[in-house]
């Protein structure tokens, strides 16, 4: 019998090979309503601190590239990869972090870094891990998006750092003005006005003086450097990541380098293929994320591998530099969010120069960030099958900021959107049955200790046995095998009652919509917090673009609006209704999103989903109109 044919005779699909770490899982019952959940392979022993394995790949891969980017020049075009070594990495890490002891930076006085993802950004970030010193990156938004800067003086009223830095004076000289107190140094990479200094100055910061990061470069490194790394250890705080904050100001989570390196075993211990050989990135993901940072860096310093910086970003303008990059640069294993991997199998249907790179050697497509059509999954497999014989696996989990961030990941190649796996090795998932729904709660090496400042936060997150409380639903993949482990089911927080008491729950009939809608429903948040019906605000996927019969570059909105889009969702309104059985199951209008949800902005979380709330929050006008049939191209059942 054929090895991809099942003994019925049915075909059953063929995988790049690709091991699990946790195929098996142990659940005891604890209190009524409550039960225990863990892997059976236990934790294998971890590094104390991150700067160990800087120090072992610089000593044994010295010339292996750490990190490359894309030459940015002045008028904004990109130039040849520009390659920084482990041994440079580390080189400059010691310079950097003897510059940062100079100045006398701590926990009290940390780093703030307000840019995105660059070579400066990683060395600066290294230089902080080595000497000790803790760093944030904030969310380049805050500075560059926001108009009153309000996130952004929340992070510096929490953290009250002593050091910040930007890539340029242009893009962030009107948020550092705003914001940065006068006796708090301010370094830049461009636009700081010294000897060869490619960019250009801020009138924003006429008369402040800065410090050129090559400033910071050029310390002569002393064996006080040396010492100040030898003494971190696994509770010294590496850095400082922002919550969304889609309700209150975001939280700043503390990250150990306990939580680091644990998570990094824990990740490999269940995703075998990243240990086995140095792994190589092509990622865009912002590195004020943790599935950017903690997760996709962390990978890349811990198995010694590369990650080639990708100016790219699943949207239209910049999603062609992302495609140009994976042309040129073969992954083995490549991350993104469902818009990407949207973007990427639509090109990949004509482009055989991207199908040639990006499959030739790629073990493992991860996703993470919004919920996973899966027409967008089966597309990927259709690609892959016809031009190497074989799937990649698609592969995702469960976890979030204050889990470092990994909790839970698949083991299998038979996976569904929505499935999210079981623990990784040392971590206990708590199953607690809340309000007809079962939260799943999180301990183990990974999770964080805290709130920075605020231990009223801090208490509320854990639980009375010091559990995380993660505010997710779960299911089980399969009540009959535990061993499959769990489906993502939603935010208990985001299940909210209609005017009449009537109580809707959220996560399954936003997968009802996306199921219904396939191909080209992305995602959908619900509406009618204490109205009388319920509405929904759907998020498209670009495979829309097909139904409008539209040029390319069509506005989106425009395409939305087209007879033929409308008629298709107003297909797919009726047949909802069709099998709705009460208030709380049928969709009673839907508007069709123009503009994607906003990582920025916290719409979409780094817990797998489209975060509700923060849709709500900022999109309350729209929702207010939505409901009092205001909204122009509302679509009703007929």
């Amino acid at each position: 019998m054929p090895a991809n044919a099942t003994p019925t005779g049915a075909a059953v699909p063929r995988y790049r090979p690709l091991t699990f770490g946790v195929p098996h899982v142990t659940l005891r019952e604890g209190a009524p309503g409550v039960r225990y959940l863990e892997a059976t392979e236990p934790l294998n022993r971890y590094a104390e601190r991150m700067t160990d394995r800087l120090l072992h790949w610089a000593a044994v891969a010295p010339d292996r590239t750490f990190m490359a980017r894309r030459e940015q020049r002045p008028d904004g075009s990109t130039g040849d990869w520009q390659h920084l070594t482990y041994a440079q990495a580390l080189q400059g890490a010691r310079r950097i972090g003897q510059a940062l002891l100079d100045r006398g930076l701590n926990a009290e006085r940390p780093v703030v870094i307000l840019s995105e993802n660059s070579l400066e950004h990683a060395l600066l970030s290294l230089g902080c891990i080595y000497a000790g010193i803790p760093y944030c990156p904030a969310s380049p938004a805050y500075s560059t998006v926001s108009q009153d800067y309000d996130k952004l003086r929340h992070v510096f009223d929490t953290l009250t750092p002593g050091l910040v830095f930007a890539s340029d004076a242009a893009r962030f000289g009107r948020a550092i003005a705003a914001v940065v107190p006068a006796g708090v140094e301010v370094v830049l990479h461009r636009g700081h006005g010294g000897d060869g200094d490619p960019g250009a100055a801020s009138p924003a910061l006429s008369g402040r003086a800065v410090t050129a990061f090559d400033a910071l470069l050029a310390t002569e490194a002393t064996a006080a450097v040396d010492a100040a790394m030898a003494a971190t250890g696994p509770d010294t705080i590496t850095k400082f990541l922002f919550t969304s904050g889609s309700t209150k100001m975001p939280k700043a989570v503390i990250n150990t380098q306990r939580m680091w390196c644990a998570n990094q075993v824990q990740i490999a211990q269940s995703l075998p293929m990243l240990a086995e050989a140095p792994p190589v990135l092509v990622d865009w993901l912002p590195w004020n994320h943790t599935f950017g940072s903690n997760h996709n860096v962390g990978i890349t310093l811990y198995h010694g591998g590369t990650l080639y910086i990708d100016d790219g970003k699943p949207t239209p303008a910049l999603m062609g530099e992302t495609l140009r990059n994976l042309r040129e640069i073969a992954p083995t294993v490549y991350f993104n969010v469902p818009t990407g991997f949207e973007a990427i199998a639509h090109a990949m249907e004509n482009d055989a120069q991207l199908r040639k790179t990006l499959l030739s050697r790629v073990r493992m497509f991860f996703y993470s960030g919004a919920a996973l059509a899966q027409p967008v999954w089966d597309s990927l497999h259709a690609t892959q099958e016809a031009e190497i014989g074989e799937r990649i696996v698609m592969a995702t989990g469960l976890g979030m900021t204050e889990s470092g961030p990994s909790a839970m990941f698949i083991n299998s190649p038979d996976v569904r959107a929505g499935d999210v796996g079981v623990p990784t090795p040392g971590m206990t998932l708590k199953l607690v049955d809340v309000d007809g729904k079962t939260e799943v709660r999180y301990r183990g090496p990974n999770v964080t200790p805290g709130y920075w400042r605020a231990p009223e936060a801090t208490r509320e997150a854990f639980d009375e046995e010091g559990f995380l409380c993660t505010g997710d639903a779960v299911q089980w993949i399969d009540e009959n095998d535990i061993h499959r482990g769990l489906r993502f089911d939603g935010r208990i927080a985001e299940d909210f009652k209609l005017a009449t008491g009537t109580f809707v729950s959220v996560g399954p009939l936003r997968a009802k919509i996306i199921a219904a809608g396939a191909p080209y429903v992305q995602d959908a948040v619900l509406t009618g917090i204490n109205l009388k019906e319920v509405g929904a605000l759907v998020f498209p996927t670009q495979a829309v673009r097909t139904l409008a019969g539209l040029p390319p570059e069509a506005p989106m909105s425009q395409v939305l609006e087209s007879a033929t889009v409308q008629a298709r969702f107003q297909q797919v309104l009726n047949d909802l209704a069709k099998t709705a059985t009460g208030s709380a199951g049928r969709i009673a209008r839907m508007h069709l999103m123009a503009e994607p949800p906003s990582i920025d902005k916290g719409e979409v979380t780094d817990k797998g989903s489209i975060n509700q709330r923060a849709v709500l929050k900022h999109r309350a006008a729209l929702v207010e109109a939505l409901h009092a049939d205001t909204l122009p191209f509302t679509i009703k059942p007929r």
